[in-house]
């Protein structure tokens, strides 16, 4: 386990409509939360101290996860050469191999691939996979509107985003260095000519529309709409859209859905099946005629099989980079590696690791670690997902010790108070005061509650709408 200066439980119980969590006392003491009562039948309800513990551990499961991963980032994509011999498990705590850019030099921030982490008195760096959600979340806390509007979505990226005309960082080559690729550069470029979401993501205006962009900007949505994945998609649309259309936006969604079922999740029982049942419900929401639903059946398939996780990447990336099949064309395309950067493949490989990652932490970072392409994209949506689920505590006891809660949005964003540092439970604390108004102006009940209590929030149940058989 390297430590960032290198480079850089109690269980909590949620059922699926009462929460009764343990949380830590001042002196680091467990204690019994208060009781939420279930006011009003078909109504989730959740402690706001457990939401918090585990707001601050998606960011702590995401930090984890993101740092890891980049060790690895774009190693192995497939193809001729060293970078199409794919990572298997031996390889973990194995030498890292350089990435397609990295000039035949192996990572800086490990010489190993294993895990990389910031000790309780360093600070976690922002990165790519954290940095526009943290200025999504800033937006939205301080205009107290959920539903950001295509102008404070520009502005917002504006007064934080770095042009390459004016970053302070450079790449290893001396370049200006802004933290911004492909479908997120071309969207700045846009509102710097005054054009807003969603045409910032449309073909027309963004021929990388369906790069995996969307998906590192937007699963915090799902965290802000605990139960609805209807709300939170609602909330993610236009911010999806900023730098995806068609697939890649459904792609993103379907984490989006996942991160605001994973609300339902009870970390005292087995994860594995309820990961994959929030899983297919996420899949449901996936057009079954287009490659993102078929490659979630494909993977699914694969898995089901019974095969090792590495015959199931190899398969995928034969089926989808080779062979273009469910209708992914992506190779047809002739991008730089083989759109390596692209949605539908890094999706498809986060499928990998999730389902072979059997409901553990540490092993579906891991695997999503290995799996090759963008690889500390899918680590960092899993670690997240992971860390809400077991919030702050369960993160610990997952890893056997504790980590860093200070964060610095600097490190690639500006314009932010106390020079970008912050840290995860004053950034817990912003979701509570957001998903305040998310129920407030988006969640109130058919039915008023018999009675209030500050410390939960009563969350109506999603109920579809009636369809005419007409």
């Amino acid at each position: 386990m390297h430590s960032l200066s290198h480079c850089v439980v109690a269980v909590l119980l949620l059922s699926g409509l009462l929460v009764c969590p343990l949380v830590l006392n001042a002196q680091g003491q467990t204690e019994p939360a208060a009781l939420c009562k279930l006011v009003t039948e078909g109504t989730h309800t959740l402690n706001k101290k457990l939401y918090a513990d585990k707001v601050h551990g998606f960011w702590l499961g995401l930090s984890i996860a993101n740092w890891t991963g980049l060790v690895t980032e774009m190693d192995k994509i497939g193809g001729d050469g060293p970078a199409g011999q794919f990572y298997t498990r031996k390889d973990w705590q194995g030498k890292d191999q350089p990435s397609i850019w990295g000039q035949g030099i192996p990572s800086n921030l490990s010489d190993t691939i294993d895990w990389v982490v910031a000790d309780k008195d360093e600070v976690w760096g922002s990165d790519d996979d954290s940095d526009i959600e943290y200025i999504y979340l800033k937006l939205m806390h301080d205009s107290k509107t959920p539903l950001l509007s295509a102008e404070q979505i520009r502005d917002g990226w504006l007064a934080h985003i770095y042009k390459d005309s004016e970053t302070p960082f450079k790449t290893a080559e001396g370049k200006a260095e802004n933290f911004l690729w492909v479908s997120n550069q071309q969207a700045f470029d846009l509102m710097q000519q005054n054009i807003l979401p969603p045409l910032t993501g449309m073909p027309a205006y963004n021929p990388h529309y369906d790069m995996i962009d969307a998906q590192l900007t937007t699963e915090i949505f799902g965290i802000l709409a605990p139960f609805r994945a209807d709300i939170a998609s609602k909330l993610a649309y236009l911010p999806i859209r900023t730098t995806a259309y068609a697939e890649a936006a459904d792609i993103a969604n379907f984490y989006v859905v996942m991160h605001a079922l994973s609300a339902t999740v009870d970390p005292a029982k087995a994860i594995q099946p309820q990961l994959l049942s929030i899983a297919k419900q996420a899949r449901a929401e996936l057009p079954s005629n287009q490659y993102p639903a078929k490659m979630f059946d494909y993977v699914w398939s694969l898995y089901q099989s019974g095969i090792p996780w590495e015959e199931a990447r190899d398969k995928l990336y034969q089926r989808y980079q080779v062979e273009a099949k469910d209708g992914y064309e992506i190779s047809g395309k002739k991008l730089y590696c083989n759109g390596c950067f692209a949605a539908g493949i890094n999706f498809a490989a986060s499928l990998v690791s999730l389902f072979y990652g059997e409901g553990d932490m540490q092993n579906t970072i891991k695997i999503a670690v290995l799996a090759g392409w963008d690889s500390d994209n899918p680590a960092a949506t899993w670690g997240g997902l992971y860390g809400f689920i077991l919030g702050k505590t369960g993160v610990e006891q997952a890893f056997g010790r504790s980590f860093s809660d200070k964060f610095n949005i600097h490190r690639t964003r500006k314009g932010f108070a106390n020079n970008g540092i912050d840290n995860f439970d004053q950034m817990a604390q912003m979701s509570i005061a957001i998903v305040d108004q998310v129920v407030f102006q988006y969640m109130k009940p058919a039915q008023p509650a018999q009675t209030t209590d500050s410390g939960c929030w009563q969350i109506p149940a999603f109920v579809a709408p009636a369809v005419s058989p007409l």
